[in-house]
């Protein structure tokens, strides 16, 4: 029988130094009961493997907090306060993975393949050690299938024959890690008796699963509770300073949107793009944590903790949207099946370098799907302040802090102007914001600057 009572009777057999794959994006659906089943057990020298730790007080980094995790693989730190302040005290070991591959490395796991090839990471710290191979004239590295001693994941709902159905965006990491452990537990909201679920409808066959049972109690906490606010979008967004204000860079980063385009959106000012996409131009925003058709934020009385975009926040689906995994997710992403992909940034090289995860020793939020993204969108656009809080460029000759990816910027809107980067290295210079010269913005770029002719100011 593979019903069981409860999360502790579920997990009664993990152990000190187990491996464990918990599934779950952010705080949506993260398997709480058996979370807080190992977090009572005692045990410790845990493994964990997650795409990130929950927050300081909730999910994994209730774990973290109590020293039961000698190792994390994940993504992203985020926001993380305890996470990131192990792994820079050296107290806590961390392997961190661009998204897309930490999902491939699952799902090989599961599908008993040893080894892939991923373009993600090629140039960066990533593929330090790693075997690289060249098809058809592209670098990929070489990475190694994931699994685990055990695999704790969440569904919505579950038979009892192991079947399972997840909502939302609550699907994420868990249908492959649902594949990839030795031991599968899941944990479902509600438990139905086998043939009372539609065949069609179920995400992960019984096969995969040994354990299961009707979870309670649970909180379902909302990491970014973000509602739609009714007021109007101004047509022109204001500037309050020297140059564009943080909507009026989004702003002017919409114009470059194609009607058809499939667009990825980070975040930071990336998140504002949706807000100035024009009336007449049709996009499709994908989010890689498992949807495609990425609604509004939701008025108070829709919010819905099972939906949320990359970025935590709540949210809603368009007409037509569609549901996945975040292996499928990615595959879109590597696939090269999104148009446009705009990000943040650290600091961008006049090669098209970008830096945008971590300042060695000081931060580290870890590259999450930036490295799958910049090594397989068709166009990358940044979004960021031309300059640092403490007056230096980022607009660089090289970058010095670690690459995210190479050669792959495209385009970047700052708030001093229009910049695309030269087929051999160089800002060409656009647009310049209203206002500003063409020497404050030679002054605030240490890169190759590239001026042909009376530069234009940007228009909205």
């Amino acid at each position: 029988m593979k019903v069981v009572n409860n999360a502790i009777e579920a997990c009664k057999d993990i152990s000190s130094g187990s491996t464990i794959m918990l599934g779950g994006f952010g705080l949506c659906g993260i398997p709480e009961n058996c979370i807080d089943a190992l977090k009572n057990s005692g045990i410790n020298n845990l493994t964990c493997i997650s795409n990130n730790a929950g927050v300081d007080d909730f999910g994994i980094g209730m774990l973290l907090h109590q020293k039961q995790v000698k190792k994390m693989i994940s993504s992203y730190v985020g926001e993380n306060k305890e996470f990131e302040r192990q792994m820079l005290s050296g107290e806590l070991e961390v392997d961190l993975l661009p998204q897309g591959t930490l999902a491939e490395k699952i799902r090989c796991g599961g599908a008993g393949i040893p080894a892939f090839y991923t373009p993600a990471g090629i140039g960066t710290e990533v593929a330090q050690g790693k075997e690289i191979r060249n098809f058809n004239g592209k670098d990929y590295l070489m990475e190694l299938a994931l699994t685990a001693d055990f695999s704790l994941i969440k569904a919505w709902k579950g038979d009892t024959e192991g079947n399972l159905i997840f909502r939302g965006t609550a699907q994420n990491f868990n249908p492959m890690m649902a594949k990839a452990g030795k031991i599968v537990i899941a944990e479902v909201e509600e438990l139905v008796e086998a043939g009372h679920l539609d065949p069609i409808a179920i995400h992960v066959p019984g096969i995969y699963i040994h354990r299961i049972f009707q979870g309670t109690n649970y909180e379902k906490r909302i990491e970014k509770r973000t509602i739609h606010v009714p007021t109007i979008i101004e047509k022109h967004a204001a500037s309050s300073g020297l140059g564009l204000s943080k909507e009026q860079i989004a702003q002017r980063i919409a114009q470059e949107l194609k009607n058809g385009d499939y667009v990825n959106l980070g975040i930071g000012i990336p998140t504002l793009v949706s807000n100035y996409i024009p009336e007449d131009t049709k996009v499709t925003l994908q989010a890689e944590n498992g949807l495609l058709g990425i609604g509004p934020f939701p008025f108070e009385y829709a919010v819905d903790p099972d939906l949320i975009n990359a970025s935590k926040q709540t949210i809603t689906m368009e007409d037509g949207a569609s549901l996945f995994d975040s292996a499928e997710s990615f595959a879109m992403i590597r696939g090269g099946h999104v148009d446009v992909t705009v990000l943040g940034a650290m600091e961008v090289s006049e090669n098209g370098d970008i830096a945008n995860w971590k300042i060695p020793g000081k931060m580290i939020k870890g590259m999450g799907g930036a490295m799958d993204l910049v090594a397989s969108a068709k166009n990358i656009i940044v979004a960021m302040q031309h300059v640092s809080k403490d007056g230096h460029s980022k607009l660089m000759t090289n970058c010095d802090l670690p690459i995210t990816g190479i050669r792959c910027v495209k385009k970047i809107v700052t708030e001093l102007g229009f910049f695309e980067i030269h087929p051999d290295g160089g800002f060409i210079l656009k647009e310049r914001a209203p206002g500003v010269s063409v020497d404050q913005i030679k002054a605030a770029t240490i890169g190759k600057l590239i001026i042909n002719g009376e530069i234009p100011e940007m228009k909205f």
